[in-house]
């Protein structure tokens, strides 16, 4: 991978020689982390997660308080059990009961588990699609510059080599063209003509906060 990567920079600088000798060759360079965060939509997308976030804990903390009372409840019959007035019929009966709370709260816990396992999945897929969408808004404005402008090269300087390294060591200033990206992508007009990963990802945090049919079943 790190020969090939070599290879294929030494192939871009080398092969064109003529055309740098002649100043016609344009090689510009744009910060995809920075475009990233200080995209608008990133901002609105980002807090719809957290409230989907924040809505599957709420939900997760009731589910446990519920477990917790339900393990007290048990706890207390045992105790009860211990009793030395209490008679043989009472002992069976609360005995039965709390067998049937035993059973109740193993079905409680399992479906904790798999809440949360369900809910943390979800949210991943949901940050996944947003950001992949986002990156695809941010990479069709970095096109229509290269267009608009006749690059040859763009760089991503905010890239890291595989040894940790900045895949573009140095650059000019006038050769980067982050803001004017920036600038293109929060345009009101853009927001209102470009497909918005926000409303995606919303409908996905409402799906993700609303029960499973499974998950919400009640012993």
């Amino acid at each position: 991978m790190k020969k090939s990567l070599a290879v294929a920079l030494l192939f871009a600088l080398l092969l064109p020689g003529a055309a740098f000798a002649q100043g016609t060759m344009k090689v510009g360079t744009i910060d995809m982390n920075r475009a990233f965060k200080e995209y608008n939509k990133t901002r609105d997308a980002e807090a719809r997660i957290n409230e989907a976030k924040n809505a599957a804990k709420k939900e997760f903390d009731d589910r446990y308080d519920a477990y917790k009372k339900a393990v007290e409840e048990i706890n207390k019959i045992n105790q009860q059990l211990e009793a030395p007035a209490l008679s043989a019929d009472a002992k069976t009966q609360k005995a039965k009961d709390r067998d049937e709370k035993i059973a109740s709260v193993k079905n409680m816990d399992r479906e904790l588990t798999e809440f949360k396992q369900t809910r943390e999945r979800q949210l991943q897929e949901q940050a996944l699609r947003m950001r992949e969408g986002i990156v695809k808004e941010i990479t069709d404005v970095v096109l229509e510059r290269v267009k608009t402008n006749s690059y040859d090269f763009v760089f991503d300087k905010s890239g890291m080599s595989l040894n940790g390294v900045p895949m573009v060591m140095y650059s000019r200033e006038n050769v980067d063209f982050t803001t004017d990206v920036v600038t293109s992508l929060n345009k009101p007009a853009r927001a209102t003509t470009a497909a918005s990963p926000v409303a995606s990802a919303g409908a996905t945090a409402n799906a993700s906060a609303s029960p499973s049919p499974r998950a919400t079943s009640r012993p």
